[in-house]
């Protein structure tokens, strides 16, 4: 028994299904997790000391890559300072200009300690500030675990949904308004259904939780339209895009303005860190200056604060996210050529440092067509990958990243070992 799979068995005992995330656990795609000790640049080692090329990244803050040097000296001379305050610190009024600065839409934001509180305390606002209930999202984006969230779609366009989860009641779950991803007409019919009652859109600008969907650019507009014309608020999730797809992240790049956005991963440089933001006469609607209540003890911790800073003052180097998008270009191209050489359905896209693998023909645009695909083949895949030494995400329903610490011969070897296992069948 390897060291990994004692360490899972042992897990099992006191950790539901011994992890402490559920994807971790690899019941998508079968046998023991690793359990890692160390990372440096994009590789990573587990517990039987093997190396692996890593494109999960803690799933995705980590776009720097392991263990980077200028973030731990930040993190460790803040730790000899203090590790919480519960009290403002100068940390967090630089993190939220250089926040303010990066994303022309936000005049004002919060700090948070995870995504999930940020989209849950961004949905509460809107409904706060517009005085409406229903909230509009779309198949296949994750939002966090909020219970509003956790709404699958029902058996029409604009049925409003069922709990895809046990614990969340039913009377809540019907003011979520599931819809189709991509899907512009199904929008506009759901606003003029259901316009008095919708006080936000929340939207995955860029879909990295049902693997990566890129949006159609009428999808955004008509997003921003009917938000506009129905006085609802339109809420980005940039949890996963947020500074990983662009400099302005997924709103920069489509030239699309939110009324709110949530960001995390990233801005934490792997530390526990959120945030949301956006116009002020919304935000302003916060207590302590409004009527809409979120607190929290670890809020702009000085640990996170000081990683978030280092990070974002270090992409935004010129030409950083020009060389990201570049490098994970050619890591899907090359990918999609091995693939085609040996008759396999396979395809591949990315946007910025975000990708996504398929085994199909063309890259999905939709739930329905991400669930077409070929799970299994994509298991199979997978392991022979993890064999190989390269530690993709254990799901066919996960983007992937890349990082700047990842080189040209990273990119080329793994190439050169999907094309193996695409020659052997």
């Amino acid at each position: 028994m390897t060291r990994n799979e004692e360490l899972f068995l042992r897990a099992q005992k006191t950790i539901p299904g011994g992890v402490n995330s559920p994807v971790r656990a690899f019941r998508s795609v079968g046998g023991a997790p690793r359990f890692f000790t160390h990372g440096e640049g994009c590789r990573v080692w587990d517990a039987d000391g093997k190396p692996y090329i890593d494109y999960v990244g803690s799933w995705g803050p980590l776009i720097l890559g392991h263990d980077d040097a200028d973030t731990v000296r930040a993190v460790q001379e803040a730790a000899a300072k203090g590790l919480s305050f519960g009290a403002p610190t100068e940390g967090e009024v630089e993190l939220a200009e250089l926040l303010v600065q990066r994303v022309p839409s936000m005049d004002m934001v919060r700090l948070v300690s995870s995504g999930t509180e940020a989209t849950m305390s961004a949905i509460r606002l809107a409904r706060g500030f517009t005085g409406r209930d229903a909230i509009i999202k779309f198949e296949g984006c994750y939002h966090g675990h909020g219970d509003s969230l956790l709404v699958k779609a029902g058996s029409g366009l604009l049925t409003f949904g069922n709990p895809s989860s046990a614990g969340v009641p039913a009377d809540l779950a019907q003011h979520t308004l599931v819809l189709d991803y991509n899907d512009a007409q199904g929008l506009r019919d759901a606003f003029v259904k259901h316009v008095k009652a919708i006080a936000c859109v929340i939207v995955e600008p860029v879909a990295g939780n049902m693997n990566l969907i890129a949006p159609k650019p009428e999808f955004l507009a008509a997003m921003r339209e009917m938000c506009t014309r129905h006085g609802a608020v339109l809420i980005f999730d940039e949890v996963m895009t947020g500074f990983r797809v662009g400099p302005g992240s997924a709103q920069g790049l489509y030239g699309i303005k939110p009324d709110l956005s949530t960001f995390g991963k990233v801005i934490g440089g792997g530390m526990p860190l959120g945030a949301f933001g956006g116009r002020r006469d919304i935000m302003e609607q916060i207590a302590p200056l409004g009527p809409v209540y979120q607190a929290g003890t670890l809020s702009g911790n000085p640990l996170s604060v000081a990683a978030g800073l280092v990070t974002l003052k270090k992409i935004a180097a010129p030409g950083f996210h020009e060389a990201l998008a570049a490098k994970t270009r050619a890591l899907v191209e090359g990918l999609a050529a091995a693939a085609k050489r040996h008759g396999v359905s396979f395809s591949a896209q990315s946007v910025g440092g975000m990708f996504g693998i398929y085994f199909a023909p063309t890259p999905p645009t939709s739930y329905a067509e991400v669930m077409a695909c070929d799970k299994e083949a994509f298991n199979r895949f997978f392991h022979a990958m993890l064999d190989a030494g390269f530690y993709l995400a254990p799901s066919a329903f996960e983007a992937g990243f890349v990082s700047a610490a990842h080189t040209d011969a990273d990119i080329a070897a793994t190439i050169a070992a999907a094309d193996a296992i695409f020659a052997a069948g």
